[in-house]
């Protein structure tokens, strides 16, 4: 009965026109990430007015570790989700399954490892991140409680990712949703109501994932789903963990690179922000926020394609994967160029909803006008980028993902500072951006010409 059920629900994988799949599953892959941006901002938002400015630079210097948390548990998620794509296209459901279990044994254990490593070294990694005495206290009341929730945080994004893999797009959905309809709510009311100050924000978004792991345990735990939960399948197996690994290792990296560069960034805006360093922390903190409003669109496209790439891919219809492609770099450059027009156009109303200290505003809307400079590129970027992870090819994948924010980006944030000061901070990005965007195109032409072509004529003769 559930191979019936689950055959029903990925079928049209292969089969339905890639305009409407691509709506099924990006749609709602979009709705989370946007509302997941949101309560990222809304919290930005609602620390920058209910704490203060001095906040917002305290919380931008919790990117860094919150990149590397999010990396240990991607790593498991990201690679779960296109193993388990891949095994529904091979219409191989007990492996899926076991990927399933898997990814939760694999989600507790990373938690408990990375959270509690974390919590214990706190003071010294945020210091090591660019804290000074006036911003520790706020990144690390934040951070207190975040890491503390780290085994529901993995449990949550690590089974939500399967959940969207293997048919169920609008749970999918409804599960961020339900993350950031909780955090808001509860926010201000911890904020403002209780001033519980910033640690009152971290709160409230533990309250949202927690809630959002309830129902995404439901949905695994429920044998109504195609793909659930199962006793007798494979919890911890070597052969599946080491696949995982392999195809994880790119989005993993990615966020460990993000991690680094966020280091050289704020040590860089301190170092030649002068009297203003933590204000210019703090204005990179907002631009931080804006860039992944859109960048997180981009991703909710690219986990919508995931499913289709990795299933036709494993299906050997390699006529819909080059199609799915096309349709994901035009949608991506679109989400992008938007950013670029309301970054350019508008820098001072994005900044206003964050803070009302003129120092702050004055200081991002100089680095939105330079760090936005090449914006409508980056969408074409990610795309290509996680077009390699969906397919199997790791490899590719991390080698793009590589180039841009460690070959490119440290560099151009080591030199350019010294020529320009900040501005050279923000131009860095924007440098970065354009010259990642053009190693990416020629790295998907030459695959294209060359992998692709004997992949497609190996499956020809092997009819």
């Amino acid at each position: 009965m559930a191979v019936t059920s689950a055959s029903s629900s990925t079928e049209d994988l292969g089969i339905r026109s890639i305009g409407k799949l691509l709506a099924q599953y990006s749609v709602p892959a979009i709705i989370a990430s946007v509302a997941t941006s949101l309560y990222n901002i809304i919290d930005s938002i609602f620390i920058g007015r209910g704490v203060g400015a001095m906040a917002i630079a305290g919380l931008a210097i919790t990117f860094p570790l919150m990149n590397l948390v999010v990396a240990f548990c991607m790593l498991i998620a990201a690679g779960g989700a296109t193993i388990s794509s891949i095994f529904l296209g091979q219409k191989n459901y007990s492996r899926a399954t076991d990927v399933v279990n898997n990814v939760f044994s694999l989600c507790l254990i990373h938690s408990i490892l990375v959270g509690g490593l974390s919590f214990i070294f706190l003071d010294p990694i945020l210091y090591f991140f660019g804290a000074t005495d006036a911003t520790i206290i706020y990144a690390r009341e934040f951070m207190k409680v975040i890491l503390l929730g780290t085994p529901i945080t993995f449990v949550f994004i690590g089974l939500n990712n399967l959940m969207r893999a293997t048919g169920y797009p609008r749970k999918a959905m409804i599960s961020a949703l339900i993350s950031v309809f909780v955090n808001i709510i509860l926010a201000p009311i911890f904020i403002f109501k209780l001033k519980w100050g910033i640690q009152g924000a971290a709160i409230a978004t533990l309250c949202g994932q927690f809630t959002a792991f309830i129902w995404v345990m439901w949905h695994f735990l429920s044998r109504s789903s195609s793909i659930h939960f199962k006793r007798d399948n494979r919890w911890l197996t070597w052969t599946i963990i080491k696949r995982i690994y392999a195809i994880g290792l790119s989005p993993f990296l990615m966020n460990v690179c993000a991690c680094v560069v966020v280091i050289f960034i704020n040590r860089a805006l301190l170092d030649y922000g002068g009297d203003d360093g933590n204000m210019a922390v703090g204005a990179y903190g907002i631009l931080n926020r804006t860039t992944m409003f859109f960048v997180m669109i981009v991703f909710g496209v690219t986990q919508g394609m995931q499913p289709i790439l990795g299933y036709n891919m494993g299906a050997n219809h390699f006529d819909r994967v080059k199609k799915t492609l096309r349709m994901g770099i035009w949608i991506g450059a679109a989400i992008t160029c938007v950013g670029w027009l309301v970054s350019e156009g508008f820098p001072d109303v994005v900044s206003a909803l964050f803070t009302t200290d003129e120092t702050l505003i004055k200081i991002a809307r100089e680095g939105f006008r330079i760090y936005f400079i090449c914006y409508p590129v980056v969408g074409c970027q990610i795309v290509i980028q996680n077009f390699f992870q969906s397919v199997g090819k790791p490899q590719m994948s991390i080698f793009l993902s590589l180039t841009r924010q460690l070959l490119f980006l440290i560099p151009f944030l080591i030199f350019l500072p010294r020529i320009w000061g900040i501005k050279g901070v923000w131009a860095s990005m924007a440098a970065s951006d354009i010259i990642a965007f053009l190693v990416a195109i020629v790295t998907l032409w030459w695959w294209m010409r060359h992998v692709m072509r004997k992949i497609e004529l190996n499956s020809h003769q092997s009819h």
